[in-house]
């Protein structure tokens, strides 16, 4: 039986930096905050190869002296916080004293700090988790701290790290969300050498509009509001700028970037009546609050809170969005065009400008609905086969009818039999409903077609027969098609780019914010690319490339039938219709679509005799 013993202090540092420092984000993360907390007015940050070679982070803060340099790497050593009731209202954004420690043991990072009040600078440096000496160095009044080869001594959490392209992402993501609830400081981002982020000091709405996009804040509505001790600031986007995911969303906490269910769920019902259940708002909130009201030492990385007082701040937060969004109305504000946006200059609401920022809606317009022409001589040759084929019909109906229950609208189970005149069991089309649904005459009777709902399941069995098979045949597009994309996009498009290929959808990285769509499958070349190509893309950022092709493979092949099928309001001509009909027929479990809706229904002639009485 083994003995309980002390674990080195070493061993501990590097079991919290599993939890503290999960990817060069979270170290660039602590450092970031660390700066924030000594007051620094600028902020430069430099990285290499993704944060994985470098992370080096410079402020003009208030500086470190030389004789406490050593306790800034030890664990547990803070100046944040000296007490039980100190903890209870934590005021800065870190508290724990263990950032920097769990970070040096885990690489080479050197330590340079100059009060302002110093005649020169001094540093530490530390490898592997052991200091070295402090030295003078020559440095400006401020601290810079320098993280060289993450996980160098721990290859086996080094080889979780994901590619170049992919922590680059992250670390990104983590620079905008700290400078975005800091529009006071200026911040510098230079990944490789080459500057990507220049950022001033300025005002909320222009660091809002710098980091999020113009189009953003013309399409948002300005939130001010306060309750006692709360008060709200910020922009929600109005409800036609919503996003298929909950990337664009930004909630902070006295300066802290949070995710919160209480915080996410009362705005989410804020949007609930003018939001689609599949879309996501798009919010940059920030939420300011006594220290004491809220817990920020839930877990180590300190991006989830705890409200003493959750009921409340949920009716607040609900409260104040929801107002916001009420005071909108049509016409309210001009619409936002992505190539207007593009030229206009960042812009803020003022006091001239409507207090409620929403995008207008397109103005109504009644549809105009007109019969589908049909050639002359097709009108003839269709009415004389109709006619030859489903004559007498109507009289055998009606010598074999007989009391019953009345009608029954839901679909069988299964197609008609073939019949022995050579009838399809889905008969032939006649017209097309409101461009919507199509109206078929069969043997016995009439046959409606959701041509969405059937055109989605016949295009699901084909991609799913092809990848089973080995790979998606891919259509190369004559002329490539390229959008914006986020950086998380971007980054999945890098590291699965040639992967992807197997789904039948080849993307092409132009810039940091480019794709170009190369190729879609042979079966959605009549599809919008675009929505494709980010329907895969969010799949396989979120679950991996491998579960998408394994466990989530139906999944995906479900959304992207769906994004390459007919939609509605497009006309058919009749051969487009008849065709449809014949690839149900050989289709496997054409009954239904891929969300389980029926793709057809039949009226036989004894139903349609009992709708309108006759017989009787």
């Amino acid at each position: 039986m083994k003995r309980i013993q002390r674990l080195p202090d070493h061993l501990v540092n590097q079991i919290a930096a599993g939890e503290v420092v999960e990817r060069p984000a979270s170290a660039l993360k602590e450092m970031l905050e660390n700066s924030l907390d000594a007051g620094a007015s600028r902020i430069s940050v430099d990285l290499a190869q993704g944060g994985i070679k470098l992370i080096r982070v410079s402020d003009n803060g208030a500086g470190i002296a030389a004789e406490d340099l050593p306790l800034a790497l030890d664990r547990h050593a803070t100046s944040k916080i000296a007490s039980l009731e100190d903890l209870e209202s934590v005021a800065t954004l870190g508290f724990r004293g263990e950032g920097l420690a769990s970070v040096a043991s885990v690489s080479r990072l050197t330590l340079v700090s100059r009060p302002h009040d110093a005649e020169h600078a001094h540093q530490i440096i530390a490898i592997d988790g052991s200091l070295h000496p402090v030295e003078p160095a020559a440095h400006a009044p401020g601290t810079s701290v320098e993280v060289v080869d993450l996980y160098f001594n721990t290859p086996a959490r080094r080889k979780f790290l994901k590619s170049e392209n992919t922590e680059y992402a992250h670390c990104e993501a983590t620079f905008e969300r700290i400078a975005l609830a800091h529009p006071h400081v200026e911040f510098i981002l230079r990944h490789n050498g080459k500057a990507i982020w220049r950022l001033p000091r300025q005002s909320l709405a222009e660091r809002v509009a710098a980091m999020l996009g113009k189009d953003f804040v013309q399409a948002s509505i300005e939130v001010d509001s306060a309750a006692g001790p709360l008060s709200l600031a910020g922009f929600v986007a109005s409800p036609t700028y919503s996003k298929a995911s909950r990337d664009a969303q930004y909630f902070y906490v006295n300066g802290r970037f949070v995710r919160d269910k209480t915080a996410q769920h009362a705005l989410r019902q804020a949007y609930r009546d003018v939001l689609h259940h599949e879309r996501h708002p798009v919010y940059a909130l920030f939420l300011t609050m006594e220290p004491g009201g809220v817990d920020v030492n839930v877990h180590p990385t300190k991006i989830e809170v705890r409200f003493r007082e959750s009921q409340a701040i949920h009716q607040f937060l609900f409260h104040s969005v929801h107002k916001a969004l009420a005071g909108t109305s049509a016409g309210a504000a001009p619409t936002v065009r992505m190539d207007e946006a593009e030229a206009a200059a960042p812009i803020a609401p003022s006091a001239q400008q409507p207090a409620a920022q929403a995008a207008r809606p397109m103005p109504f317009q009644t549809p105009s609905y007109q019969q589908q022409s049909i050639p002359l001589h097709v009108a003839r040759e269709s009415i004389g086969v109709y006619d030859k084929l489903f004559s007498g019909v109507r009289e055998e109906e009606r010598a074999l009818s007989r009391p019953e229950a009345p009608p029954s609208f839901a679909p069988v189970a299964a197609l008609p039999a073939h019949d022995p005149d050579g009838i399809p069991p889905l008969g032939f089309a006649l017209a097309q409903l409101h461009g919507v649904y199509i109206l078929s005459q069969c043997l016995e009777g009439l046959i409606l077609v959701d041509m969405h709902a059937a055109h989605e399941r016949i295009v699901y069995e084909r991609l799913k027969t092809a990848l089973e098979s080995d790979s998606i045949p891919l259509q190369p597009l004559l002329l490539p098609v390229s959008f914006a994309a986020d950086r998380m996009e971007v980054a999945t498009a890098h590291e699965h780019g040639e992967a992807m290929k197997k789904l039948g959808v080849e993307l092409a990285p132009l810039s940091p914010t480019q794709i170009a769509v190369r190729g879609v499958p042979v079966w959605l070349k009549d599809g919008d690319p675009v929505e494709l190509a980010r329907a895969v893309l969010k799949d396989v950022r979120e679950h991996g490339l491998s579960a998408v092709l394994t466990e989530r493979r139906n999944e995906l092949l479900a959304t992207m039938a769906c994004h390459g099928s007919v939609r509605a309001n497009r006309q058919l001509t009749l051969p487009e219709m008849n065709a449809l009909l014949r690839d149900m027929e050989a289709t496997e479990r054409s009954g239904q679509c891929n969300h389980g809706r029926p793709t057809w229904t039949r009226l036989t002639m004894r139903d349609l005799d009992k709708l309108f009485m006759r017989g009787q």
